[in-house]
């Protein structure tokens, strides 16, 4: 027996109906929820990771820059602070902090003399002299040192000095160096020489015309240093200038080798010594010294220095056996320095290079050259002043 429509249709009513119950739209409503919180979660989490993973990449990069550029400050720093080091040697050989040799170790007459220096460090330096009138009337040569060492040990060429041309001379002593006080430095050094130059002219036993400031090496820096200032340039006869370099800066180069050493700026030297700068303002009459055998400043730093002086009246002597410490006892040595001397006295305008024979020429005078007596030992006690 068939039902009827209606009531078929009732049933499919009723089917319909149980599909689209409430729980169920519940459930169908939480589902959806639960995808899209899915998705946001999904999406923050992809976010989230992107942004840690850039966090951490920054980090790192930012954390290595900060590494390098701790590092590069730290080692600059060291070394800047360790160019006194390298630069100055004033225990150079053992000893010579408490034991400086005396001119009377080698017949020479002087006076041991100590004067502040601008900023009141005690100084410390020998005044070796002629007696009476020709102490007077003779030139005054102030001697400038290299880096090691302390100025007795430069005695045997102050002996030269003395006879050679004849001259007084004031050896100096910079601060640090033998019984100076102090530590050696570019301003320190350039400081003591100035006051050696005050001290000369407070003297009235000498010819106040004709006063020499004689550099070698380092000390060479140091004399274009106070000779290329006009205060003090005007109280200065001439200058000497033996085997010294153009600049720190340059013989760093020279030195190391190394390519990076171009571009490293001037501010990370503590010690300049701009000699090449400093140079083209000299007016002073000038002799250039270079020894061609030397292997330590390159004779071609002479040359450039002799090319960029400001002066007039400027020479290049040159000695092909020349070393850097020993050009002094090439033949003839004296001899040139006192013609050039004698060329700025007569203002006669002098040869602007002279490459000097390895024979010698005719002395101008006779040097005695006595044996010294062998040196004492080095003191044990109080002779070294405290710094």
């Amino acid at each position: 027996m068939s039902l009827p429509n209606s009531t078929r249709k009732g049933s499919s009513v009723s089917k319909t109906t149980r599909l689209f119950t409430p729980s169920m739209g519940v459930t169908l409503g939480a589902t959806k929820l639960l995808r899209i919180l899915a998705g946001v979660v999904m999406r923050c989490w992809a976010l989230a990771g992107a942004a840690v993973l850039a966090c951490l990449l920054l980090y790192w990069a930012y954390g290595g820059l900060m590494a390098f550029l701790l590092l590069c400050f730290a080692t600059t720093g060291i070394l800047y602070h360790s160019e006194d080091g390298l630069l100055f040697h004033p225990e150079l050989p053992a000893h010579s902090r408490v034991f400086v040799p005396v001119p009377s170790m080698f017949g020479l007459p002087y006076e041991n003399v100590f004067v502040r220096s601008g900023d009141g460090t005690l100084l410390h330096m020998f005044f070796i002299h002629h007696a009476g009138l020709a102490g007077e009337r003779l030139p005054t040569i102030m001697f400038l040192h290299g880096n090691a060492g302390n100025m007795g040990h430069r005695l045997q060429n102050a002996l030269g000095l003395y006879h050679g041309l004849p001259a007084n001379i004031l050896m100096l002593e910079y601060r640090g160096y033998g019984l100076s006080q102090g530590s050696p430095s570019e301003e320190g050094l350039c400081m003591d020489a100035r006051a050696g130059l005050d001290y000369l002219a407070s003297r009235s036993d000498i010819n106040h015309q004709e006063i020499i400031v004689f550099g070698r090496s380092l000390g060479g820096a140091v004399a274009v240093d106070v000779a290329a200032r006009p205060e003090y340039a005007s109280k200065l006869w001439c200058v000497i200038l033996e085997n010294t370099f153009t600049s720190i800066p340059d013989m760093a180069r020279v030195l190391a080798g190394w390519r990076l050493l171009n571009y490293l700026p001037l501010f990370c030297y503590k010690n300049k010594f701009l000699s090449s700068t400093k140079v083209c303002h000299m007016t002073t009459p000038a002799l250039f010294v270079s020894g061609l055998s030397d292997t330590l400043v390159p004779p071609r730093m002479m040359a450039e220095l002799h090319r960029l002086c400001g002066s007039h009246h400027k020479q290049l002597l040159t000695f092909e056996r020349g070393t850097h410490n020993e050009t002094w006892a090439c033949p003839g040595y004296y001899h040139h320095l006192a013609t050039f001397l004698q060329g700025v006295r007569l203002r006669n305008p002098s040869p602007r290079i002279i490459t000097a024979p390895d024979s010698p020429p005719p002395p101008l005078c006779t040097i005695p050259t006595p044996a010294p007596p062998p040196l004492p030992p080095p003191p044990t006690h109080s002779s070294q002043i405290n710094t």
